[in-house]
């Protein structure tokens, strides 16, 4: 009797409650909602924390949404007044802005559009750097430095940028290398303004004993770039402890590429296994340069971050043809390179081999081309890897930068040379020590000098070629025939 007692009050007391005044439960209001866009990248920003906070009456608490996959928010049944609208993001943190406000008024039940963004690059960069004059210097990149093991913001580090520059002057070429140094905020924060825009420049940050590797980056159009950096400030007797792993695959058909060689710079070096999986144990902590190579494939070279539990790397890679065929050569095409390597040849000051001086040689291989050039120097990696060496700016010996018909190919070894270019397709080389390469075949900051290799267009040669290799074949088959028979022959 007890308990039916106790149900019947409590069944009384909602429908006390369904029946009492419009008070208890407020009426609908209206329809807050908005995109969160990344004006930098120009996309829509996921996951911004979005709050819309009453600015007319301290009793009515804020609320709180997170923007979707395409960067929308929607706060319903707002009550009519005036409200302050803003969103956090790391990415605000990153830009060292301060989260950005909108005044909003709801009446009645009209609903309200209220879209918020990050400021876009060329607002970020005057109020950081301020109004310039040079729109070739008007660049600037914004980030932050953070410890690689706990992510935490360092203070006090030196950031520095650097490029090539390369001017024209009476004494002939002029190559100088601008430097702009910073020293990172309290949290972490760092800028660099009047960077050439577009162009390519080197990083690097260093605190105490650590620093990241020379990070290459390319400043954009746009002239904003946002760079985080990562040091291991307590390197101590923990350094190398470090960890990576990926998965290296074809860029078009996306299967794995076992074998493919997977290095840090100055760091350990591995292969991927049968299923293009790989792990670099004893790495630096810290932001480093990753180099993903395999045979018949354009090498890959990236900035990678070791962090403590990072995630894996994923690399796609093209093939030579897939890079190549998006540059359509025709015969007049190569008429205007072979005139620009004739000027060149002409006026330059670099060596420089025609087709004739190719033939004249003999070389059964590209790379021998180098072997009696006066500079050039073949060595043998104790991996097996052989590299054409030249004296550089700051080292004895450097690997120059390697151009096939103005293409620039990251990390050739001379065997890779070999199998992409046949002595009998060489139309041209032309080989430029450090301080005297064209500006177009200079990577930024490369501190060695160029080897420019022009192919020759595919006409009757493929034929002659197909035939010189089957009677090499055939030669090799008679030497082997007579090898193999004088040792049957010795008496046992």
């Amino acid at each position: 009797m007890r308990t039916w007692s106790l149900l019947l009050v409590a069944l009384l007391a909602q429908l006390g409650v369904a029946q009492g005044p419009d008070s208890i439960r407020p009426a609908p209001g209206a329809t807050v909602s908005g995109v969160v866009l990344d004006s930098i990248a120009r996309v829509p920003l996921v996951g911004a924390i979005v709050q819309l906070v009453a600015a007319d009456s301290a009793a009515r608490a804020g609320r709180t949404v997170s923007s979707d996959t395409l960067g929308r928010f929607t706060f319903a049944d707002v009550p009519a007044g005036r409200y302050t609208l803003g969103f956090f993001h790391p990415m605000l943190d990153s830009l060292g802005l301060e989260p950005t406000l909108r005044q909003v008024s709801v009446v009645g039940r009209q609903p309200v559009r209220a879209d918020l963004a990050i400021p876009s690059a060329s607002r970020i960069r005057a109020v950081v750097c301020g109004a310039t004059t040079a729109p070739e210097a008007s660049a600037v990149i914004i980030g932050v430095v953070r410890d690689a093991r706990d992510r935490a913001p360092i203070a006090d580090v030196t950031v520095a940028a650097e490029w090539l520059e390369i001017s024209v002057s009476r004494l002939g070429l002029v190559r100088r290398v601008p430097r702009i140094v910073v020293i990172t905020a309290a949290n972490g924060w760092f800028a660099l303004c009047n960077v050439p825009s577009p162009g390519a420049i080197t990083l690097i940050a260093s605190h105490g004993a650590d620093s990241t590797d020379f990070i290459d980056a390319q400043i954009p159009v746009a002239g904003f770039l946002r760079q985080e950096l990562y040091l291991d400030v307590a390197r101590g007797e923990r350094t190398g402890d470090g960890r990576l792993n990926g998965v290296v695959v074809a860029a078009a058909a996306g299967r794995p590429l076992p074998g493919a060689r997977v290095s840090l710079s100055n760091g350990p070096q591995t292969d991927a296994d049968q299923r293009g999986e790989w792990m670099l144990v004893g790495a630096r902590l810290g932001t480093r340069m990753l180099e993903v190579r395999a045979v018949g494939y354009y090498p890959q070279r990236r900035v990678v971050d070791v962090l403590v539990g990072a995630v894996p790397i994923r690399s796609a890679l093209s093939t030579m043809k897939a890079v190549l065929d998006t540059v359509q050569v025709t015969a007049s095409r190569l008429d205007s390179h072979l005139s620009g390597f004739a000027d060149r040849r002409h006026n330059g000051v670099g060596q420089y081999l025609t087709a004739e001086d190719v033939a004249r040689r003999r070389p059964i291989v590209t790379s021998d081309l180098f072997r009696t050039t006066p500079g050039l120097r073949l060595e043998y990696a104790s991996l097996g890897d052989t590299w054409i060496t030249m004296r550089g700016t700051t080292d004895d010996r450097c690997v120059p930068s390697v151009y096939i018909d103005g293409l620039y190919v990251s990390g050739l070894t001379a065997d890779d040379i070999d199998s992409w270019v046949h002595p009998d397709e060489v139309a041209g080389i032309e080989i430029y020590m450090v301080g005297t390469v064209p500006a177009q075949y200079q990577p930024a900051l490369s501190g060695c000098g160029s080897i420019v290799i022009w192919k020759k267009p595919r006409t009757a040669l493929s034929e002659r070629r197909s035939i010189r290799d089957r009677l090499l074949g055939a030669f090799s088959l008679i030497v082997l025939a007579l090898v193999f028979g004088a040792v049957l022959d010795r008496p046992r």
